[in-house]
């Protein structure tokens, strides 16, 4: 599932969803790389 998070104040990422954190951050993968950031609502 492709999910957007943020992971700035002005950055955006979309990547297909690895797991959420219990703190509610999400890890996305955007081809090689793993992003963590807070979903957009």
């Amino acid at each position: 599932m492709v999910k957007t998070i943020l992971i700035g104040k002005y950055i955006a990422i979309q990547g297909v969803l690895e797991r959420i954190l219990p703190d509610g951050r999400m890890v996305v993968r955007d081809g090689a790389r793993l992003f963590v950031g807070r979903p957009v609502a």
